[in-house]
């Protein structure tokens, strides 16, 4: 007796995927980091301190009683 049932093929990927996505992510991350930095890392250092400000503010006067 000769069996004819079909065979089902099953594929098993074993390619290990790169670390590819994660490197552009660590990378991105630095760059948006660096940015923040450059732009408001000034005051951070001491780069922004100008306290040399006079303000003068004049009220009207309120009557006494």
């Amino acid at each position: 007796m000769s069996d004819n049932r079909e065979r089902e093929t099953t594929i098993i990927e074993t390619r290990e995927r790169g670390g590819g996505g994660v490197l552009i992510a660590v990378i991105l991350l630095l760059a948006v980091l660096a940015l923040l930095f450059y732009l408001f890392g000034g005051q951070l250092l001491g780069g922004g301190d100008a306290s040399d400000v006079n303000v003068k503010v004049e009220t009207p006067a309120t009557p006494t009683q």
